[in-house]
C-alpha cells in the first residue's frame, strides 16, 4: 500500500509541476488584450511620446453609409459609426457614434479629430486610424483621454456597388469590429 501511494503522490506532484510550468510560459488572454503589440502598429498610428495607454475597448456595430450623387458620381459616403463599446472583460462600456464620438456609461464622452490613416492588413476591412481628442464632456474615465487608435478592424467597408440614382439618400449598414486604444497624458 505504502508504495501505491508514493507513486500516487509522484504522480500529483508531476501533474500540478506541469500545470504550473504551462500556467507561467503562455500569457493569458487578459494580458494580451491589455497590452497592444506596439511592433505590429504602423508609425504613423503612433501616439505621441508623452501619453500612455489608459483604457482598451472592443467595439462592435455598424457603419452607416449614404447613397449620395455629387457632379453626376454616386458614392456611398460615411455617415458615421454605430456601435457598443465593450471593456477586456467584455462588459458593456458605452457607444461610439458619429462625430467620431465616444461615450462612456459614467457620461463622459469625447468627440475626435483625424490626424493619420493606414489601411487594415485585412483588405475587407475600414482603415486602422490615429485620432485626436478635440472636446471633452464630463469628468469619467474619458475626461483625460487625449488620443485615439482604432485597430484590428473586421468588417465596415463601404459596399462596392448599389449607389444609384435609384437609392440616392439611402442608408446601408455594414457590421464592423475594431479595438480603441485611448492614450493620455503620463
Amino acid at each position: 500500500m505504502r508504495n501505491h501511494s508514493s507513486v500516487r503522490e509522484f504522480a500529483s506532484s508531476a501533474m500540478l509541476l506541469a500545470i504550473t510550468t504551462l500556467l507561467f510560459s503562455f500569457p493569458s488572454a487578459a494580458q494580451y488584450s491589455t497590452q497592444p503589440e506596439q511592433q505590429e502598429i504602423p508609425p504613423a498610428l503612433q501616439p505621441p511620446v508623452n501619453e500612455k495607454l489608459i483604457l482598451q475597448l472592443h467595439a462592435t456595430g455598424d457603419q452607416i453609409y449614404t447613397c449620395k450623387s455629387e457632379s453626376g458620381q454616386f458614392n456611398w459616403t460615411l455617415k458615421g459609426p454605430d456601435a457598443q463599446l465593450f471593456d477586456i472583460q467584455g462588459q458593456p462600456f458605452g457607444k461610439h457614434f458619429a462625430g467620431p464620438s465616444w461615450q462612456a456609461n459614467d457620461g463622459s464622452r469625447v468627440t475626435g479629430k483625424l490626424l493619420a490613416t493606414v489601411d487594415s492588413p485585412d483588405a475587407e476591412s475600414i482603415p486602422w486610424l490615429l485620432v485626436k481628442v478635440v472636446t471633452h464632456t464630463g469628468n469619467g474615465i474619458l475626461s483625460r483621454v487625449t488620443t485615439i487608435q482604432r485597430l484590428h478592424t473586421q468588417g465596415g467597408k463601404a459596399p462596392s456597388d448599389g449607389c444609384d440614382s435609384d437609392h440616392v439618400d439611402q442608408e446601408v449598414r455594414v457590421p464592423y469590429s475594431a479595438d480603441y486604444l485611448f492614450y493620455g497624458p503620463k
